[in-house]
């Protein structure tokens, strides 16, 4: 338990209260009735009761989405209406509302954007995140996709996107196997290690147990109890004693020993029990030693890096680069441009598609050069004997699409970057 009251007062209620009215502003329920309760800096705060006892009203007001109807309530010494505090917030809610047709990178890739970061440290966390959390086999999947577990580890995932200073999640363990839930508290452990201040709001009271520091437990919107795990949770009616093994003689003898001198008996001797969670995960780390195939979300890797205060080598360095210096413009290798008077003509693009046609079967030609026109002066000699040079093949514009053409024309500026034949 970190006690330390010196600590700066991250949420603090007087006299909380929240009534919703009907509309003709009448009372229809005091789901919040006067309630004091501080959150101080580096500390797990839960936050307990029973359904319609105020815990989700209570929340919804600390992040400003419900008017305090009395009282007073400031987060980080300023209202919860107050924009600039949501910067420094990051919220899990009790459902998970997710665009259905983003995957879970474009997912956290949109959350950064809210928050203003820039590509390099969006792509940085969300890798770390997907990781963390176990989704990086499949960050290709529509979120629509995942199970309610899933869903629950990329919620999780977006609410620590901006690394918030407050972290507030509503039922984070809804829907999540005993691998995840085991991960989630561990996660929420080594946060609170590292400072950061969080508001835990669940119905599994042994989640609760495990991580909060200091806890509220409502009841009809009132605060029922309140205090440290150890002060809540002590039995000063009862005695345990634990030792090896003993056997029955000894076990006879202690107990002979105890009615004599306190006038009482043992209420039960019996070996202890380990939870029923330990076992589970003793199974299932066997399990993955054995690397057994499993289709589900894999066991989440260890805490990202930027929540330990950890952007990664040189992060800083590169940030000071980048505000000091503009980056220069990147220059575009283009390709040659072809000269203006080179653009192809009909008539040449014609010739240029009958000619390989002439020159898949040339007939031997032996007449001398000066004996071919200009036109076809392709012929060479061959052995002093001539031969007139074969005519050229009939050309038949007329027989071509002329729409075809047009369009080769077009694509010849943009593809080959080149003109027609001289």
């Amino acid at each position: 338990m970190r006690e330390d009251h010196t600590r700066q007062n991250i949420v603090e209620a007087v006299g909380l209260t929240r009534v919703f009215r009907d509309f003709w502003m009448r009372q229809k329920a005091r789901a919040v009735d006067g309630i004091d309760f501080v959150i101080r800096q580096h500390e797990i705060f839960g936050l307990l009761g029973p359904n319609g006892s105020g815990k989700s009203t209570t929340i919804k007001m600390i992040l400003g989405l419900l008017n305090v109807t009395s009282g007073r309530l400031s987060v980080f010494g300023k209202p919860p209406t107050d924009v600039g505090v949501k910067r420094r917030i990051g919220y899990l809610p009790e459902e998970s509302y997710m665009y259905r047709f983003l995957n879970a990178r474009e997912t956290l890739d949109y959350y950064g954007k809210l928050f203003g970061l820039d590509a390099r440290r969006r792509r940085q966390r969300t890798d770390e995140l997907l990781e963390m959390v176990g989704l990086a086999q499949v960050a290709h999947r529509p979120v629509g996709e995942y199970s309610k577990g899933m869903t629950r580890r990329i919620g999780l995932a977006q609410a620590l996107i901006n690394d918030p200073e407050l972290l507030i999640l509503d039922e984070p363990t809804s829907g999540l196997d005993p691998i995840g839930t085991r991960q989630v508290k561990d996660l929420l452990l080594e946060l609170g290690r590292r400072g950061k201040t969080i508001l835990l709001s669940s119905h599994l009271l042994s989640d609760v147990e495990d991580v909060c520091d200091r806890m509220v437990i409502l009841y009809g919107g009132k605060i029922r109890a309140q205090g440290t795990a150890e002060e809540l949770l002590r039995d000063t009616r009862k005695t345990v004693l634990c030792t090896d093994r003993l056997s029955p003689t000894t076990v006879e003898a202690l107990e002979g020993t105890l009615e004599r001198v306190e006038g009482k008996r043992f209420q039960s001797v019996e070996a202890p029990r380990q939870r029923l969670e330990d076992l589970f995960m003793e199974i299932v780390e066997q399990a993955r030693q054995e690397q057994v195939a499993t289709a589900g979300a894999q066991h989440g890797g260890r805490t990202a890096r930027f929540l330990l205060g950890d952007e990664g080598e040189g992060a800083g360095l590169i940030d000071a680069l980048v505000r000091e210096e503009p980056a220069a413009p990147v220059a575009r290798v283009q390709a040659p441009k072809a000269p203006a008077t080179a653009a192809p003509k009909r008539d040449e693009v014609l010739e240029e598609l009958l000619e390989p046609e002439a020159e898949k079967k040339p007939a031997p030609r032996t007449a001398p050069p000066s004996a071919a026109p200009p036109a076809a002066g392709r012929g060479e000699g061959s052995g002093g004997a001539t031969r007139p040079a074969p005519a050229p093949p009939p050309k038949a514009p007329s027989e071509v699409d002329e729409s075809v053409i047009d369009s080769l024309i077009d694509e010849g500026d943009s593809e080959r970057g080149r003109g027609g034949r001289a």
